[in-house]
């Protein structure tokens, strides 16, 4: 469902040395990264990191103090609007619809960009597909106020797949799913990614993002720490010093995935007691508690 022929031998995303200061702070300070197509790629880290600020950055929906954002090997910024919407599609953490609007409408939504191009014939076929994946046909004349969180989330989810881009962008696209709605929609996400288009997605749950991520960037005080495949990136000693939490880490028994169990009742700030891990000399260092976002 995607726009095949928007893509390039170039990057989907490249961003370098990212700075962002709002109202005199520093949230983001020097971050880069590139997200290539056919990868699905997850911002991961503690409350305050930085990761939604960066997935607006990349949207262009946040001014940055420094550095450079290319979309397709382009200045972001000379980029037009509804050029972009052609390009990219973003799902925002805050995606409320206020206005009464049944939910095929907000779908339909997601044609927008497509005006006017000669693919307005595609609009119905694109959107039933959309509504079939996400699970919300039977939706299609509810009020989107009168709907549950997940289901708002699901028909937000949709959209955005309406609107048939080879680059998605999506912060925290689970957080008001149940559990088999989250599995759902990362594995669209993922068959996208599968398909051959480019997803960076904003996830806190690290074993969602063990299971379905081809590439971890893990952000911790505005800055990248770790970056790799799941099983570099989640180890014991790095979640320690960046989440301030012992875990344990199992193999998952259908693939192998990494799948973090939390250690319940030994805080990670106390002293070593037997059985819990000790970073690695190599390990991130924790920043400084003046670093520290709230």
């Amino acid at each position: 469902m995607s726009a095949a022929e928007t893509r390039t031998d170039v990057p989907a995303i490249s961003a370098e040395d990212i700075t962002v200061t709002i109202a005199g702070r520093q949230i983001l300070a020097g971050v880069g990264l590139t997200l290539n197509d056919g990868e699905l790629v997850a911002l991961i880290g503690p409350n305050g990191a930085g990761k939604s600020t960066l997935l607006a950055a990349l949207t262009g929906d946040q001014d940055v103090s420094g550095g450079s954002i290319l979309l397709r090997g382009r200045p972001l910024e000379q980029w037009r609007l509804r050029e972009r919407a052609r390009t990219r599609a973003v799902l925002l953490q805050d995606n409320a619809v206020f206005f009464p609007f049944p939910v095929r409408d907000v779908v339909e939504m997601g044609r927008a960009p497509w005006q006017r191009t000669g693919r307005e014939t595609e609009d119905d076929a694109v959107v039933d597909e959309a509504m079939r994946v996400t699970e919300i046909t039977h939706l299609a004349s509810r009020r989107v106020p009168s709907l549950s969180g997940g289901e708002r989330a699901r028909t937000a989810f949709a959209r955005i797949l309406a609107q048939e881009t080879g680059v998605l962008l999506l912060d925290e696209p689970t957080a008001a799913l149940d559990l088999k709605h989250q599995e759902d929609v990362l594995g669209l996400a993922a068959d996208r990614a599968r398909a051959g288009d480019a997803v960076i997605v904003v996830l806190h749950d690290l074993n969602l993002a063990a299971a379905y991520a081809d590439r971890i960037l893990l952000m911790d005080a505005g800055r990248v720490v770790a970056e790799g495949a799941p099983s570099s990136v989640l180890t014991p000693e790095r979640i320690e010093q960046v989440y301030h939490q012992a875990v344990d880490i199992l193999p998952h028994p259908d693939d192998g995935t990494p799948v973090i169990v939390p250690r319940r009742g030994r805080p990670a700030h106390h002293a070593e007691r037997p059985g819990t891990h000790t970073a690695s000399p190599d390990a991130i260092p924790t920043p400084n508690e003046s670093e520290k976002r709230p």
